[in-house]
């Protein structure tokens, strides 16, 4: 019987000491976690420079559009003025 009781006090040990090893310290889980925030933070500020990036390009681009629409009307008036003066220059003879 005592070489009964070793072999189990020997395995009570073997697995308690293999559970033990298997647990992650407070202070392991508190380092990774923390390189993990910093990484996120790192993120955090890539996407806010390119929201920022992408505001800007939106505005630049609401601005061209009122300018490009500006010339348009102003081509259009002046379409009309032109067509005028050809037809004006086409009912007169040249000169020689």
């Amino acid at each position: 019987m005592t070489i009964r009781k070793a072999l189990v006090t020997s395995a009570l040990v073997i697995v308690g000491g293999l559970s033990v090893s298997g647990c992650a310290t407070t202070g392991y889980v508190d380092e990774r976690i923390a390189a993990v925030n910093a990484r996120i933070d790192a993120l955090e500020a890539r996407v806010q420079q390119n929201a920022d990036a992408a505001a800007a390009a939106n505005s630049a681009a609401q601005a061209a559009n009122s300018t490009a629409q500006a010339n348009g009307q102003r081509i259009d008036q002046l379409t009309g003025r032109v067509d005028a003066l050809e037809q004006r220059m086409a009912s007169k003879s040249p000169r020689n």
